[in-house]
């Protein structure tokens, strides 16, 4: 099992969750967050003064997949997110020893 772990731009949430959906991928969570990676923010003008946005709103979506689903998944979301563009985000995978159901105790894949 992998945990997969995609932080992308708020704007292309709803293009992300249709495509996992299409794919058959279940159980995601999603969380609200700031930050930057290389386009290191930017700067605005409001009421005549410039400042500066350093930390960005993103959007960070995490799933525990079965080994067989991680690519689907991998590209799902690239292809959903992707507008070629600097600031589409970044995805990452972490290996998952073992998943807990807490209702009924299921173990490993039997628990997504």
């Amino acid at each position: 099992m992998y945990k997969i772990e995609a932080v992308l731009q708020p704007a292309k949430l709803d293009a992300v969750k249709d495509a996992l959906a299409e794919i058959g991928a279940e159980g995601l969570t999603i969380l609200e967050a700031r930050g930057h990676g290389r386009q290191k923010g930017h700067t605005e003008f409001y009421r005549g003064r410039e400042y500066s946005v350093d930390v960005l709103p993103k959007i960070k979506v995490e799933l525990v997949v079965a080994d067989a689903m991680v690519e689907r998944v991998v590209q799902a979301i690239t292809k959903a997110a992707r507008t070629g563009k600097i600031g589409d985000g970044k995805i990452f995978l972490s290996k998952v020893e073992e998943a807990i159901r807490i209702r009924n105790d299921e173990r490993g894949e039997a628990a997504l």
